[in-house]
């Protein structure tokens, strides 16, 4: 008999739309930048240091080689304009999880980074506690828009606010992607699989999974989404597929222990019950995948270079769209961050403007997308011989990122000053279900009901 996923078969969806709201947080239309003063260009000959925080240096690898080679570049093409490049303090095993921490710890000692890259769940704070600059006030809008709509390549549409809150932008998206299922298609041949044909739907994964295990004795699938460490953008983007929230579009009130997000964790819950989905933490899903140990993950491309590395020579690594729950579309969210300038400095933050610019060009786009395997958000680069058409036509990976930007629909940061809480009590909860095997509703209840006394009053 073919296996359903409890309570999922008729009722959970895939849609991941894009949301009403201006930016990644508010949906208000206030303006909450202060009005800052346009800052002057650098004069040819000064001389201007800055401090650039960035969590890819907490990641050995792709990620701290390819950034030392942009820095490096940046560097001969602005002799007068020296850069500090540091990763988040702390010890966290996601050096994105220390960011927050990281730049409190050195805004209380007077030392803040004067260039940030900062998570797009973390927006409203960004904003109104760590005091990110309104880019189209610091430098002016038809600044601001000449960035996104050049230098060569524009920015794709969905992506350009992702960093806009109240009318004004806050930072300038750089590296994010949209849920991707990889697949080994090598598994899949020996589990008597088609690779060409790949699942499309949750269901559909969940009977590959069984195949995977019974026949090779491998894992089937590891969803990093229900993981606390990936923080909650995909798993967000798991609930909207199902037509649901983890928080209410005015921002108010905490959904996620309503019917569509209490199913999705029962889903999980049952691959790891049934041994279809082994009980690892995200550095070792991910690690297990490349070695070859696991037949699928939904994951973020920003570890593709971790799993085309492990792939090399040993098996076949491919990927498609994320699934549907039956019948229903996926509209993908979206992981990744922003660059926002903190400093106070008018050259500095003229320093640090010109390095967000470079950073986010189509020179710099080419060298992330080939070194780390990010989104280029200027994707007219995968059709510009001189730019990644060559690069993409060799690796096809990047298509299904592409395919789901058009439907791609904003990560939801969480309100107020306490939103790293209310965001980590949900993932716990999320956690201890899928792993743990606790109680779906009672448990995403209480997290509801405790984080609900976190939240802002209204």
């Amino acid at each position: 008999m073919k296996r359903t996923m409890p309570l999922l078969g008729l009722v959970l969806a895939c849609t991941l739309a894009l949301s009403a709201c201006g930016g990644i947080g508010g949906t208000d239309g206030t303006t909450t930048a202060t009005s800052v003063a346009q800052i002057p260009q650098l004069k040819a000959d000064q001389q201007v240091s800055i401090v650039f925080e960035s969590y890819n240096y907490g990641l050995a690898g792709p990620w701290t080689d390819t950034f030392n080679a942009l820095i490096a570049e940046f560097s001969k093409q602005h002799p007068n304009i020296k850069v500090t490049a540091q990763k988040p303090q702390g010890n966290s095993p996601n050096p994105a999880t220390d960011t927050i921490s990281s730049i409190q710890n050195q805004m209380a000692a007077g030392t803040p980074p004067d260039v940030a890259q900062l998570g797009f769940s973390d927006l409203d704070f960004t904003i109104h506690q760590l005091g990110a600059k309104p880019l189209d006030e610091l430098v002016g809008k038809q600044e601001v828009q000449a960035e996104f709509d050049g230098p060569q390549h524009a920015y794709a549409p969905r992506a350009r606010t992702l960093d806009d809150w109240g009318g004004h932008t806050y930072g300038v998206p750089f590296v994010f992607s949209t849920p991707v299922l990889y697949f080994n298609a090598s598994l899949f041949q020996q589990a008597g699989l088609d690779p060409a044909k790949p699942p499309t739907t949750w269901q559909q994964v969940a009977d590959a999974s069984r195949a995977i295990v019974d026949k090779t004795g491998k894992g089937g699938v590891y969803i990093d989404c229900l993981t606390k460490t990936a923080k909650d953008w995909c798993f967000q983007s798991m609930v909207r597929s199902n037509g649901g929230r983890v928080i209410s579009e005015n921002r108010k009130t905490l959904t996620y222990a309503d019917a569509p997000a209490v199913q999705v964790t029962q889903f999980g819950q049952q691959l790891v019950t049934s041994g279809e989905m082994p009980k690892l933490d995200q550095k070792q899903g991910y690690e297990s995948f490349a070695r070859g140990d696991i037949g699928m993950i939904l994951e973020t491309s920003a570890v593709q270079g971790v799993f085309e590395k492990g792939a090399k020579g040993k098996w076949d690594l491919r990927d498609t769209q994320m699934p549907s729950f039956d019948g229903k579309p996926t509209v993908p969210t979206n992981s990744g961050a922003g660059l926002h300038i903190l400093s106070n400095d008018p050259a500095k933050q003229r320093a640090g403007w010109e390095l967000i610019k470079f950073l986010t060009s189509p020179q710099a786009f080419t060298t992330i997308a080939k070194g780390i395997g990010y989104l280029p958000l200027r994707t007219g680069l995968l059709e510009d011989p001189s730019g990644l058409q060559t690069w993409a036509q060799q690796n096809p990976l990047v298509t299904p990122n592409v395919a789901q930007l058009d439907r791609m629909e904003p990560w939801v940061s969480m309100p107020g000053t306490n939103y790293l809480q209310v965001r980590d009590a949900m993932m716990d909860a999320v956690e201890s279900v899928v792993f743990q095997g606790k109680d779906a509703q009672s448990t995403l209840t209480a997290a509801r009901d405790a984080g609900a006394k976190l939240l802002p009053a209204s």
